[in-house]
């Protein structure tokens, strides 16, 4: 099936806001509106000219569309968008060309200046909404915290229960049938939400309608994950605000602004390469201050993989401090006056002062106290949360955090690997592992789960892959460890960066210069930066990863039910319950998934539900119970995959984290 994509030809057309492509869209008439998803498709192949900031695109002699941005590059009103045919405005050349835009960010850019009314080192809010208490707490489902009182008016209920309808018809139509005006609809119902000042579910919106173009284009960079997560994120704030539901989380800001700070002392940890599907590129430095916080300096901008790359050694905006991200990652900053984004970014506000100081090794506090905590105590906080948080909100699975390992063996792409147990500090002082570290019984065999090292960016042009081979190539080695848990892997871990282990044993040979780090998505380790192999006394006789409780269970067959009916729309859903449903159901309840398989039987049956008229003719049966018995599948699926993850990362022998029934 071939779908229309709605392309940017060139990539030179400029972002338009939401309510101005729903506002083209909608002043078509019927019979335009039937072509407009294959006009759409054209716009891939028209000329595109640019003077200035004007851009034009010729459909013809006398059908030329005209776009002028707005001073922020943005297509903000309908007027800057104007085509030279006898039907203009209401034409078809024009609603085409806005359609095949892209869509502008929700949120309003991020400003590096304080935000007025914040005082160093509060947690108050920034930009509330109007009625939305800055003293209120987010509030978790996962939370025993009571709910303020106070919930949604009738305004944003009104804007949310459109959301959810122009939501529910694209879940109904799929990705095939969500086409121009299904998106369009989606757009303005995101428009209404904006003016109601339900920024959250509004974002929601966007990344929808982004994944289900990038969709129908068939995008290198698209992920059916990703859109599913997204449609079902966004039924599930706009059900709930619909349904008055009081929990500010639901309701969100309007930006990401920065606030002022207090006088701050930060040390370089690693660099971590940015390398984006919709072409941005770049690097980010992450930063530990003295009391044990995350903070991070980020420089990424249109470029791609080259632009990573040349980022590595680019000077650093802050302050005056007359530093690279190489050092930087090395060394430190004092900084007076910082400006902070609600996710520790730094930002280079005029107020800021920023003078380098000496950095420190990652065996000195406070580097040193980010190996302390065990790796199945971290996965439990980090995963024990509301899996449906707030993409915007920092924190979670998206910081990082440091072990000591010691490598077993390989598994395809992956290097395997066991934690090492707490550092033992000798009578001498020195920090040290004793003779027999990382042996938990009288078998001398290594505690904790077998750990999978993943590479955290897979691109070519880094040195990620290259560096996980040098590591599986020495079973044996002990590395200190920083990354990222992998929310949606069994006990799998993305490293950042490593280093050598204190104390005797066999470990990584780093450069001096490299200040016993090193990045893996820049620095290449050699053969001369590892130990020999006889040094390397393997640990274990044979390393296999075992039974990856997530793949192993059967719960991709639920999984593969909730992605069929965003891939394929309700009728899909609806004829795959023709085939080995019964089987399905069967094969989830004997592992124990008795509501998943409960939950899939509900959504086969309610897909394939159709009502009669009066006169015995097929009626539309609606779509809200359909969409919230997706929603309800896909919830549960979400929460479980997570329960799974999370238990991973205890001992292998429990299927539980403590506290936690299994089924």
């Amino acid at each position: 099936m071939n779908l229309p994509a709605p392309a940017s030809p060139a990539g030179q057309l400029p972002p338009v806001e939401p309510h101005v492509i729903a506002s083209a869209v909608e002043d078509l008439t019927p019979r335009l509106r039937k072509k407009l998803d294959a006009a759409i498709e054209r716009c891939a192949g028209l000329a595109v000219t640019a003077s200035g900031q004007i851009v034009s695109i010729s459909w013809g002699e006398d059908a030329v569309v005209t776009l002028t941005p707005g001073p922020s590059g943005t297509i903000a009103d309908p007027g800057a968008a104007r085509c030279g045919c006898l039907l203009a405005p209401r034409c078809l050349h024009r609603a085409a060309v806005l359609s095949a835009c892209p869509i502008a960010a929700a949120d309003l850019p991020e400003t590096s200046e304080p935000v007025a009314g914040a005082s160093p080192g509060s947690d108050a809010p920034l930009d509330p909404v109007p009625g939305q208490k800055t003293a209120q707490e987010t509030v978790q489902n996962t939370t025993g915290r009571a709910a303020p009182e106070a919930g949604p008016g009738s305004r944003q209920m009104a804007a949310a229960a459109g959301l959810w309808d122009a939501a529910a018809a694209v879940l109904a139509g799929g990705v095939p049938g969500a086409g121009a005006i299904p998106q369009a609809e989606l757009l303005r119902a995101a428009h209404t939400a904006r003016l109601a000042g339900l920024h959250r579910a509004e974002a929601a919106a966007l990344r929808v309608v982004r994944g289900v173009r990038a969709a129908r284009a068939r995008h290198d960079g698209h992920r059916l994950a990703d859109l599913v997560s997204a449609l079902g994120e966004l039924l599930l704030t706009a059900g709930r605000l619909a349904a008055a539901d009081p929990d500010p989380a639901l309701v969100g800001t309007a930006r990401r602004a920065y606030r002022q700070g207090e006088a701050l002392k930060v040390y370089g940890v690693c660099r971590e390469p940015v390398i984006s599907a919709t072409g941005y590129g770049g690097v980010v430095t992450h930063l530990v201050a003295e009391d044990g916080r995350w903070f991070s300096v980020a420089d990424v901008r249109p470029g791609g993989s080259a632009r990573a790359r040349g980022a590595a050694t680019a000077t650093v905006a802050l302050g005056a401090a007359a530093l690279d991200h190489a050092r930087l990652a090395r060394g430190g900053l004092l900084i007076s006056g910082a400006t902070i984004s609600p996710e520790g970014r730094l930002g280079a506000g005029r107020g800021v002062r920023a003078n380098p100081v000496a950095g420190l090794s990652w065996s000195a506090s406070p580097l040193a106290d980010l190996f302390a905590r065990p790796l199945a105590e971290t996965a439990g906080a980090t995963f024990s949360g509301n899996p449906w948080h707030d993409p915007q909100d920092g924190g979670g699975a998206g910081q990082p955090v440091g072990c000591d390992l010691v490598i077993v063996g390989a598994e395809g792409d992956r290097v395997l690997a066991r934690e090492l147990p707490p550092r033992a500090e000798p009578g001498g002082g020195a920090d040290a592992f004793p003779a027999s570290a990382g042996r938990s019984g009288a078998d001398g065999s290594l505690r904790g789960p077998l750990v999978r090292l993943a590479p955290a960016d897979s691109h070519p042009d880094l040195a990620h892959v290259a560096n996980l081979r040098q590591l599986a190539s020495r079973p044996g080695l002990r590395v200190r460890v920083i990354g990222r848990l992998d929310p949606d892997r069994a006990a799998t871990l993305r490293p950042l960066a490593i280093g050598p282990v204190p104390g005797a044993g066999p470990t990584l040979r780093l450069p001096a210069e490299w200040m016993d780090r090193a990045d893996l998505g820049y620095d290449r380790l050699r053969g001369s930066h590892l130990p020999s192999r006889e040094d390397c006394r393997p640990w274990e006789e044979a390393a296999e990863a075992g039974t990856d409780p997530v793949a192993a269970a059967p719960l991709w067959r639920a999984r593969r039910l909730v992605e069929l009916a965003v891939s394929g729309g309700r009728r899909a859903v609806a004829e795959s319950a023709r085939g080995d449903s019964l089987a399905q159901r069967a094969a989830l309840r004997r592992a124990g998934f008795a509501t998943a398989a409960d939950l899939v039987d509900a959504l086969t049956a309610e897909a394939d539900r159709r009502t009669r008229d009066v006169f015995g003719r097929l009626a539309d049966s609606g779509g809200d119970r359909y969409a919230w018995t997706w929603l309800a599948a896909a919830v549960h699926l979400t929460a479980t995959e997570r329960a799974l993850v999370r238990g991973s990362w205890y001992d292998g022998r429990a299927r539980c984290a403590p506290g936690e029934r299994a089924g």
